[in-house]
């Protein structure tokens, strides 16, 4: 597999030509949801991910003050190499931007965490369709009744993805995205969704709404977007991460992060 292609795919991002959620980009490269936040905080929030690796489970973590991933993507910038940012200040949504260099300072540490992104080229090759790829659309992300295990001052709902799927493909598709626990995993929630407190599928708290047909259930998966969520409770004084959908392309292989 071409390693070109996840690096001329940030390139174009860092240049302001790909400002666009990034499901089905880089096909067979691993995405990352984004959390950066000061040092102070680092630590309870390592903690947070470590007792809920469903929604939160780490790829990496950056030292303080330092933008370059270089387990998960040597030479790549995290400051500008995704394609829109949120900046969270206080618990409160201030601003989305293209970069965060003006932001940045040797305080900060960032956390790389798994995104259902990347097992969804396993899906498609197995048959099952991802209609928001299919209609060029985001993931539909919504905020759930579920809570998650706090840790320090970070506490607050789960977040989950939800994709369509036919009743004859869903033992497939446990099987399938079960090989991935590093970026999400199996399903937390198969139908139902007014049991994890999801009143209307139709409107999504992020992302775009998904047609769900006759045949098909909607499956829910624990979503890196969590954090942000988790955010406008905790209301901590600085907290930069993606724009839901806008993930980081590392150059990590997919097959990298399955397990047998």
């Amino acid at each position: 597999m071409d390693k070109s292609i996840p690096q001329e795919t940030r390139g174009q991002i860092r240049q302001g030509k790909l400002v666009k959620p990034t499901c089905g980009m880089a096909p067979g490269f691993t995405q990352a949801n984004l959390v950066i936040l000061p040092k102070d905080y680092a630590f309870d929030f390592l903690l947070f991910c470590q007792r809920n690796p469903k929604p939160c489970p780490v790829l990496e973590v950056l030292e303080p003050g330092s933008h370059e991933p270089v387990l998960t993507t040597p030479k790549a910038d995290i400051r500008t190499d995704i394609a829109l940012y949120r900046v969270y200040q206080g618990g409160k949504l201030t601003a989305e931007v293209e970069d965060i260099k003006k932001y940045w300072n040797d305080d900060l540490v960032s956390f790389l965490l798994g995104c259902s992104f990347t097992f969804e080229t396993a899906l498609i090759r197995a048959g099952i369709e991802m209609r928001h790829i299919d209609e060029g659309k985001n993931v539909s992300m919504y905020v759930t009744s579920v809570p998650t295990i706090p840790a320090g001052i970070f506490h607050g709902p789960m977040v989950v993805s939800m994709r369509p799927i036919p009743r004859d493909r869903l033992v497939k598709t446990v099987q399938i995205t079960s090989r991935y626990p590093g970026v999400h995993g199996a399903p937390v929630h198969i139908g139902e969704p007014e049991i994890i407190g999801i009143a209307d599928l139709s409107k999504p708290d992020y992302g775009d709404p998904s047609l769900i047909k006759e045949n098909e259930v909607p499956v829910f998966w624990g979503c890196g977007v969590t954090p942000q969520a988790v955010a406008l409770q905790s209301k901590p004084s600085l907290m930069i991460t993606h724009s839901p959908g806008h993930m980081f392309i590392t150059d990590l292989r997919d097959e990298d992060l399955a397990v047998l």
